[in-house]
């Protein structure tokens, strides 16, 4: 999946349609199937727009957004500042507030069962969160579109080691539009956003953004 990651507002990458989920995914909860397919339509749309260079004032100068990558140990820019102001519900019903990890380099992931890709990063967030948890480090991942039975069963299935919420709207207009999953976001110490992604991480790309920050 092509990953394309920018400050300020990148174009999102394409979410397969929920009907083409590998065997393991949950299937669609009775409502939910609905916006799954708007967000994986949406998705697909961007990613033709992908396939076109963008071109600069300079005729043979251009840029695709796929070359587009960050350089090694990167620091924050601090364009943006995250919004701490939310208290979700956690699958197990407990209380999760954003707010329990300022002062801590955050990656707050908006991700779903029901999508492949977001299924795929799992495991190395698992690991990451392992590795750094002790330097103040913290993997947060808001649920999209899901069931907190679906997600209960998956985080205890892939011995998930962050905090999970259920998503809610204003958390979604505050950090969205949310076209494709999954959504990721890189929060340094003092709250601003280093990075906003669309598609899949892998451990290696994690731990490039968060050693500057650290």
């Amino acid at each position: 999946m092509t990953n394309f990651d920018s400050p300020v507002t990148p174009t999102p990458d394409p979410l397969p349609p929920p009907a083409a989920a590998d065997a393991g995914a949950a299937p669609p909860p009775h409502g939910r199937s609905g916006r799954r397919w708007a967000i994986a339509a949406v998705a697909a749309l961007a990613l033709a727009l992908l396939t076109f260079p963008m071109l600069t004032s300079n005729p043979g100068d251009v840029t695709h957004v796929a070359d587009i990558n960050l350089p090694e140990n990167a620091v924050c820019s601090g364009e943006g500042a995250a919004n701490y102001d939310f208290t979700l519900t956690g699958p197990d019903g407990d209380t999760v507030s954003l707010a329990d990890y300022k002062g801590q380099v955050v990656l707050l992931n908006f991700w779903g069962t029901w999508c492949p890709p977001c299924r795929v990063e799992v495991p190395a967030f698992v690991e990451v969160q392992e590795a750094y948890r002790d330097r103040g480090f913290v993997i947060v991942g808001v649920a999209v579109e899901d069931t907190a039975e679906a997600v209960r069963a998956f985080a205890s299935e892939m011995r998930i080691n962050y905090p999970l919420a259920m998503t809610q709207d204003d958390i979604e207009h505050a950090y969205g539009p949310i076209y494709g999953l999954p959504l990721s976001y890189v929060i340094a110490r003092d709250g601003s956003i280093c990075r906003k992604h669309f598609g899949e991480l892998t451990k290696e790309r994690v731990e490039k953004e968060i050693a500057g920050l650290l």
